[in-house]
């Protein structure tokens, strides 16, 4: 199998920490890393150690002209998502860009368009879509073996505070960019991105963040005769026990990303249906009593084996790999899937203007 050759910008917490540690680990026999773009000469000199037979250069326009890079992966600066992308995409480049994909749907609409004007392909790095757990949630989602779901809850909480660049509204930062393309898409993912998806609430705010940015967000959006989805990702939970539930008409799943999960339902038929008694309920003395009885339900429970950041890592890029080889016509994540996501968030910060300071 021919190897793509493949350049990366960044050698940040996602550059290296997510893609590289993908690309030169033992699993990935898809694509060879030959060119790191880092600003940073500390982590160009790390980069040549760490990645045999790469070269290193400090600027991506360093890159224009050179005919062997198959793919250019984006990981810069969320603020540099769109520029570069768009810079890259006219100068012929195929190009995956981190999340967040932009930060609008004008920006978002406009790197499609970019795309499709100069015959190149483009992605966008949404690996939870692959991850175990999600796959597996949606699987049980769609069986009917929780009967009619009416509401997913998305729970990406914890009790803690950052202070890095990722606090600043100016950076495209903030709870809801960082970590909202996860939970948000996933969400879209239940409502199999429903066109008539509307998002009816949200809130955002900074509770626990040194800077000024959103670290508190609630979203909720459904789609006609499709569930509940109900998304929360702030600093200030510190009793969250879950990241996922979904709750049908005959049960409930719930899971811990890259963790546990257990689910409790009925089944038809075990649990006959009661007739409605008008009358006042009472025990056999006459005393009140209260309408209630013993379910028989089943409960399964598991483990999984790998998150987003490793099996959701290696199987988007090797989606990416069939796509860009012509072995499929189309992503499983397509950029208008990520662009639907870009707009819940985009709605969110419209509905939710925060004071900047810095």
């Amino acid at each position: 199998m021919k190897k793509l050759n493949l350049a990366i910008i960044g050698q940040g917490r996602s550059g290296k920490d997510i893609h590289c540690k993908y690309l030169a680990g033992p699993e990935n026999n898809l694509y060879n890393i030959k060119y790191v773009v880092e600003y940073d000469e500390y982590r160009r000199n790390l980069s040549l150690e760490l990645y045999k037979g790469c070269e290193v250069l400090s600027n991506y326009t360093e890159l224009f002209g050179k005919k062997d890079v198959d793919i250019v992966v984006n990981a810069s600066y969320s603020e540099d998502h769109y520029p570069i992308t768009k810079d890259l995409l006219e100068h012929g480049f195929n190009v995956m860009v981190e999340k967040p994909f932009g930060r609008n749907v004008y920006e978002c609409a406009d790197l499609i368009k970019t795309a499709k004007d100069n015959g190149v392909k483009l992605a966008v790095f949404q690996q939870s879509f692959f991850a175990p757990f999600y796959k597996h949630a949606y699987d049980i989602l769609k069986s009917g073996k929780i009967g009619d779901v009416k509401q997913v809850n998305i729970r990406y909480n914890g009790l803690a505070r950052r202070w890095d660049w990722q606090t600043l509204l100016k950076h495209v930062a903030g709870s809801t960019f960082n970590t909202g393309p996860h939970p948000i898409g996933m969400g879209l993912g239940f409502l199999d991105f429903d066109k008539d998806t509307r998002v009816i609430y949200t809130k955002l705010d900074n509770c626990l963040t040194s800077g000024d940015a959103d670290d508190y967000s609630k979203i909720l959006f459904t789609a006609p005769n499709k569930p509940l989805i109900d998304i929360e990702i702030h600093s200030i939970d510190a009793y969250s026990t879950y990241n996922l539930k979904i709750m049908g008409t005959k049960g409930t799943f719930m899971c811990n990303v890259g963790s546990w999960y257990k689910m409790k339902y009925i089944v038809d038929g075990e649990n006959p249906v009661r007739p409605v008694i008008e009358e006042f309920l009472a025990d056999e003395n006459g005393n009140p009593a209260y309408c209630s009885e013993k379910l028989i339900t089943h409960e399964e429970e598991g483990v999984y084996e790998g998150s987003a950041f490793d099996i959701g890592t290696r199987k988007l890029y090797e989606d990416l790999y069939k796509y860009l080889t012509g072995e499929k016509d189309s992503l499983y994540v397509t950029p208008e899937h990520a662009m639907a996501v870009i707009s819940v968030i985009e709605q969110a910060h419209a509905q939710n203007p925060l004071e900047r300071k810095f």
